[in-house]
């Protein structure tokens, strides 16, 4: 049993998107939507799936990321976790496969293909980054840093618990949490073998050169 937590704001576009994925990729999950006060019609969108599962809202104040990753964690009921971004869509998921890599590893993230407008688009900056083959503790030279990243990654509730995301990051609160881990000696992992479409979005802190 998986427990997704979505983080939103203003995402009426793609929140639709990501829930069916979740709905046709994760059976009987439970989906915890953190949200920021949003003004736009994301809230309608969401309450468009109630009757397809067990969706909760819960709205949070003084946003940051690690916040909301956390107050999702605290209100979960499943010790698997999934933080899916609100326009990213599941397009390919092996959960048995999951569940025996998080018996080794403290965090597993996988494949994105950005999307833009429709269309599929070159994997430059960070999307250089999702490549075809696994790789543990992955090290961005482009950051110089861990590479991890929260818009399709599973964790357990009790490592979670044990280490919460930074509530004071304006963003980046993923790779700061890589760092932390790699010193604390535990291990994360990238696998092209789940996979989402991650949609362009204006407002997106990772998007550069479209195209």
């Amino acid at each position: 049993m998986v427990s997704v937590i979505i983080r939103n704001h203003n995402e009426h576009q793609y929140i639709g998107f990501a829930i069916q994925s979740v709905l046709d990729f994760i059976p009987n999950a439970e989906i915890i939507v953190i949200d920021d006060h949003s003004t736009d019609d994301s809230l309608a969108v969401v309450k468009l799936f109630n009757n397809r599962g067990d969706i909760k809202v819960i709205t949070i104040d003084d946003y940051s990321p690690g916040k909301a990753i956390n107050l999702g964690v605290k209100n979960s009921k499943y010790n698997t976790i999934l933080i899916l971004s609100a326009h990213s869509q599941i397009t390919k998921l092996d959960l048995d496969y999951i569940d025996s890599k998080l018996k080794k590893y403290v965090a597993v993230f996988g494949k994105q293909t950005p999307i833009y407008r429709g269309k599929k688009i070159s994997k430059r900056y960070i999307w250089s980054h999702f490549g075809d083959a696994e790789e543990k503790n992955m090290n961005s030279p482009l950051e110089g840093r861990a590479f991890l990243h929260n818009a399709f990654c599973f964790y357990t509730k009790e490592v979670l618990t044990k280490y919460p995301f930074d509530e004071t990051l304006p963003g980046k609160e993923d790779r700061y949490w890589a760092d932390d881990i790699i010193k604390a000696g535990k291990n994360y992992l990238y696998t092209p073998t789940i996979e989402v479409n991650h949609y362009y979005t204006t407002n997106g802190a990772t998007w550069k050169g479209i195209g």
